[in-house]
């Protein structure tokens, strides 16, 4: 059997959730305890009798931007669509991920569709980058430069739609995304994904959470385009870990510290894990300030340097947050309780339940 093998399950489509709950926290939370190797069962709501005083529960504040654009080619009307996944500050051109067929020449123009439909801005051809990946510049026909957005997230959060993974209705958006696909404490703006384990949060639980004594602190991490991609190889040592960008200010890096000298540092989603194991990486072990790219890939047999416990939802077969999890709580039982997680329906996936491994 290949590394990569060690990680693929059978899911029943029904399993895979479409929607969120009304409730956010009404979410089944399966609670994993890895050195007695049991598996019980709660819901989100009860995570303020899960915690302790002394723990502290660290939070990823990216925010989803609409990243989707959908659109037709000018002079064909052949139907379009992309994904934005950056923009150089210094030129204004964007790179766009699409897998539209047919040669896009430079100085061709795509006409993007708002969400009502209608035809509204347009992006210009520049060039394809090597890894085949669009640049284009936007633009308003008929409009004087002066009222055209000025930031990249201005013009998505105009014109673009919430980037749902195909696994939701096809990656087909309805307008109760635009909302549900968002954290309650979402702040700065920059991922085409949510991070989905802090979806379950509601206002209310994290006052219920931070009143029996439970610290919680934020870090950033903009989720990319390459957390939806399954591993492609069979050996892990292989596998090319996409990169994201991340932060962990000086202040939370000196409160999770000091509190972890009593209590457990409890991350919030693969996302949270990221960041901090990222930031602990470059300052040998301790956890200390740390701002910019990761593509630190964790795996067996992977030494965590700041996380006790992690709260997730549950992943795709042969993708690297399950392989992450597994590193966590070891894949034997990771395993299992994936096979009692679908034996007791739970729902999976982005808008799916969670589980909290301790």
């Amino acid at each position: 059997m290949s590394d990569i093998e060690q990680y693929d399950y059978d899911l029943p489509r029904e399993r895979i959730a479409q929607e969120p709950l009304a409730t956010r926290s009404d979410a089944r939370l399966m609670l994993v305890d890895r050195k007695a190797g049991t598996i019980d069962h709660h819901y989100v709501r009860d995570l303020p009798e899960l915690l302790k005083a002394d723990d502290t529960l660290v939070l990823n504040n990216t925010r989803v931007i609409p990243a989707k654009l959908v659109g037709y080619r000018a002079e064909t009307s052949g139907q379009w669509q992309g994904l934005f996944l950056r923009a150089d500050a210094a030129t204004g051109v964007w790179e766009v991920l699409t897998k539209t067929r047919g040669t896009l020449r430079p100085g061709e123009a795509i006409t993007i569709k708002d969400r009502e439909g209608r035809p509204s801005m347009q992006l210009v051809v520049v060039s394809r980058t090597d890894d085949g990946h669009l640049l284009v510049t936007p633009r308003l026909p008929g409009r004087d430069e002066s009222e055209w957005p000025r930031e990249p997230a201005d013009w998505l959060e105009r014109y673009g739609r919430i980037p749902l993974p195909p696994y939701i209705r096809d990656g087909q958006m309805v307008d109760a995304d635009v909302k549900n696909y968002q954290t309650v404490f979402a702040e700065h703006r920059g991922s085409v994904a949510a991070p989905t384990a802090g979806l379950h949060f509601t206002d209310k639980l994290l006052e219920y959470i931070r009143t029996g004594g439970t610290d919680i602190q934020e870090v950033t991490l903009h989720v990319g385009i390459g957390t939806f991609r399954p591993i492609a190889v069979d050996r892990l040592d292989e596998h090319t870990m996409h990169s994201e960008w991340g932060q962990i200010d000086a202040a939370t890096a000196e409160t999770i510290r000091a509190r972890r000298a009593h209590g457990r540092c409890i991350a919030v989603g693969t996302t949270s894990v990221r960041v901090l194991e990222s930031a602990a990486q470059n300052a040998e072990g301790q956890l200390e300030p740390w701002t910019g790219a990761t593509d630190l890939f964790i795996k067996p047999p992977y030494q965590f340097k700041v996380v006790d416990a992690l709260m997730t939802n549950f992943h795709l077969p042969r993708s690297s947050l399950l392989v992450l999890v597994s590193a966590f709580a070891g894949r034997e039982l990771i395993m299992e309780a994936y096979q009692n997680a679908i034996e007791n329906e739970y729902r999976f996936f982005s808008y799916g339940d969670a589980m909290l491994i301790v």
